[in-house]
Order: structure tokens, then C-alpha cells, then sequence
């Protein structure tokens, strides 16, 4: 019986903790943006780590004149 005078005391005041921390980090804006973080993930932020020469966008030759670009790829064109 002496255990349970020790532990009730014990258990209410980890409790007020819990609470308090919780009630300080709502009023910290800890919870203001939940989706913000998992969608972030998604932008590509690392363009400057990729080397030129593995480049996906990077403008070649065929991308200047789209014109030039569309004649050389149509199957239909005479030579």
C-alpha cells in the first residue's frame, strides 16, 4: 500500500508535465503546420549538386529553334 502513496503522486505530477509541454508547444506554433513538412519534401531544392553534364534541362542545340526541332523528328518529312 506504501508503493501506490508513492506512485499516485508521482503519475499526477508527470501528468502536469505532459500537459504543461503540451500547452507550451500549441503556444509555440508547433502544431500551426502539419502538411507544410511532408509536401516540402517534394520540391527539388538540389539542382546545384547535380554536374552539368548529367543535366536534364539544360538547353541543347534542337531546343533553340523548335521549328528546326519538329522537322527532324516528323517521319512524314521528304528528305
Amino acid at each position: 500500500m506504501q508503493i501506490v502513496m508513492f506512485l499516485v503522486p508521482l503519475m499526477l505530477m508527470l501528468v502536469a508535465l505532459g500537459v504543461l509541454l503540451f500547452s507550451w508547444a500549441v503556444k509555440n506554433g508547433q502544431y500551426d503546420d502539419l502538411e507544410g513538412p511532408a509536401h516540402r519534401i517534394l520540391y527539388d531544392d538540389d539542382k546545384d549538386m547535380i554536374p552539368d553534364e548529367a543535366r536534364q534541362d539544360k538547353a541543347t542545340p534542337d531546343d533553340a529553334d523548335p521549328e528546326l526541332s519538329s522537322k527532324q523528328n516528323d517521319p512524314d518529312r521528304k528528305a
